[in-house]
């Protein structure tokens, strides 16, 4: 990150600040995709520079280390896996990030969310489960069956009549 002076000894940022829920990420044209609301993908997207989708989208979506923003007329159907995700419009599909998911108010979200931070405004409708944990490699490990006559060899123990009781 570079740090330029300005006159009056201000410190300035050529990085943009993160932003807030609700609003687009503030980038330079030069950096960012936009997918205008008349467009409509089906397949797998990926590119290298910050995304905002505004269109139809139907596939996945694959970002790692870059910003991805569903726009108020976005309607995606794709799992998505981006650094940050910002909701605005519509998404079924589950979403896959290393940093920060926001569902902004008048958000629709269906599907499961797997990331480190989550911002929720009112408003925002969600159906799914949310995991901020480390995502952990699950091996299945077979049983091995047990051998016929070791079943055979274990007699049941009698259960005791009512008339044994009294």
């Amino acid at each position: 990150m570079a740090i330029f002076r300005r006159a009056d000894d201000e410190e300035v940022s050529d990085v943009a600040p993160e932003p807030r829920i609700g609003q687009s990420r503030p980038v330079r044209p030069n950096n960012v995709s936009v997918i205008g609301p008349t467009l409509v993908f089906k397949g797998e997207l990926s590119a290298d520079e910050d995304l905002i989708i505004e269109g139809q989208i139907e596939g996945s979506i694959a970002h790692h280390k870059k910003h991805l923003t569903v726009g108020k007329q976005g309607r995606v159907q794709a799992d998505i896996h981006a650094s940050s995700v910002i909701i605005l419009g519509m998404l079924v599909g589950d979403i896959h990030s290393e940093g920060t998911v926001s569902l902004a108010k008048g958000a629709d979200v269906t599907g499961d969310i797997y990331c480190a931070r989550i911002i929720m405004e009112d408003g925002a409708k969600f159906k799914g489960k949310i995991d901020m944990g480390q995502s952990r490699k699950v091996t299945l490990v077979p049983k091995e069956p047990v051998p016929a006559k070791a079943v055979d060899q274990k007699k049941p123990q009698s259960v005791p009549d009512d008339k044994d009781i009294a």
